[in-house]
């Protein structure tokens, strides 16, 4: 029987490649093309293309996936969680996302569609998942962060 990759854990970003796929996604965001392409041609097309799919892979449905109603599911956590993998399918599957602008473009857009209320401060919502991006990749290597620190 062939091993269901959805369950199976994702192996934990580095620090700093949440840290360069959160800078092209706001520079992307802030329409700041000179930041944008500096860190295309620092990490290469293909290379950040990925990252980024990565950062949506392991930011996007934990957060999507969070309720509030005291740990209770609720029809809009699962709702959420639904988004998050609809977003991750069409990260993974799309055609028309085959580089990174626009992989960053729709992460831009389905932060300001799904996870900011009336189209709210979207910039302060990608520093939040950037931040919860963070908190992962330390946690998962707690000796890097304190070699860094």
């Amino acid at each position: 029987m062939p091993e269901n990759t959805v369950t199976t854990p994702l192996a934990p970003m580095e620090p700093e490649d949440v840290f360069d796929a959160f800078v092209y996604i706001q520079a992307i965001h802030a329409d700041d093309i000179d930041t944008a392409g500096a860190v295309a041609d620092d990490i290469g097309p293909e290379q950040l293309c990925r990252m980024l799919v990565d950062v949506a892979t392991r930011v996007f449905p934990p957060i999507t996936a969070e309720d509030d109603h005291d740990g209770e599911p609720c029809a809009h956590s699962f709702l959420a969680a639904a988004l998050g993998r609809l977003l991750l399918e069409l990260l993974c599957h799309g055609v028309c996302l085959a580089n990174a602008r626009n992989v960053a473009r729709t992460i831009i857009l389905f932060t300001e569609n799904i996870l900011t209320e009336d189209h709210g401060d979207v910039a302060d919502v990608l520093r939040q998942l950037e931040a919860a991006g963070m908190k992962q990749a330390m946690e998962a290597h707690p000796a890097h962060h304190r070699t860094t620190a």
